[in-house]
C-alpha cells in the first residue's frame, strides 16, 4: 500500500497558517544549529497574517539587535497554541484589528517608528499584557535563545560553581573572597 503524499497546497490549506523566514546570518551560532538557512513554523490557529504581526510585536517589545526571527517565532506558536480558546483567539484578533485602524490600514506597512508608537499606546490593554506574559517566556526559555545569549541552560542544574562561575573576566582583577571561592577554599 503506498503512502499518502502531502501537498504543500494541501498542508497549507489544512493548517492556520504558517510563518517561514530565513536565517540572516548564516555564520551566528544559531545558524549552526539549523539544518539548513530556511524555517517554517506552521500555526494551528492563527493565520499567516496575525503570525506575521505577532511576530513583529514580539519584536518591538524585545528588541535583541541580531536576534533572528526563529527564536522569536516561539512566541507567536505559543500564542498560536493558546489560541484554540476562543477568548484568547478573539483577544488576539481584536487586538491586531485595533492595531490596524490606528495605523489607518495595515500595521505592518507603517515604519518601525510609527509601529512602536501604536503598540506602545496599547500597552495597559489585555492584548499587549497577554502577549508580553506569554513572551517573557517563551522567548527566553528555548534553546535557540540560550545559544544566542550564551546561557548554558540546563549546565547549571549541576551547578556551576565547578564551571567557572568565579572567572570575572570582566572585572579588573577581582579580589579574592576571605573565604575563597569555593567551598573547599574555605579558611580554617
Amino acid at each position: 500500500m503506498s503512502s499518502p503524499t502531502l501537498s504543500r497546497r494541501v498542508f497549507l490549506k489544512g493548517s492556520g497558517g504558517v510563518l517561514a523566514g530565513t536565517l540572516a546570518f548564516a555564520g551566528g551560532p544559531i545558524a549552526l544549529l539549523a539544518p539548513s538557512r530556511s524555517w517554517a513554523m506552521p500555526l494551528d490557529t492563527l493565520s499567516s497574517r496575525q503570525g506575521e504581526v505577532l511576530l513583529e510585536i514580539a519584536k518591538q517589545m524585545f528588541p535583541h539587535p541580531g536576534l533572528e526571527d526563529a527564536v522569536y517565532v516561539h512566541v507567536v506558536k505559543s500564542l498560536d497554541a493558546k489560541a484554540e480558546d476562543n477568548k484568547v483567539h478573539a483577544l488576539l484578533h481584536d487586538g491586531i484589528k485595533n492595531l490596524d485602524d490606528a495605523s489607518g490600514g495595515e500595521w505592518l506597512s507603517q515604519d518601525g517608528a510609527t509601529r512602536l508608537e501604536r503598540l506602545t499606546a496599547m500597552a495597559n490593554t489585555p492584548f499587549f499584557q497577554a502577549i508580553r506574559g506569554d513572551a517573557v517566556v517563551s522567548l527566553y526559555d528555548n534553546a535557540l535563545a540560550y545559544v544566542h545569549f550564551g546561557y548554558g541552560g540546563a549546565e547549571g542544574d549541576l551547578g556551576y560553581i565547578n564551571k567557572g562561575f568565579n572567572d570575572l573576566t570582566w572585572l579588573p582583577d577581582p579580589p579574592k573572597p576571605d573565604g575563597g571561592y569555593l567551598p573547599s577554599e574555605s579558611v580554617g
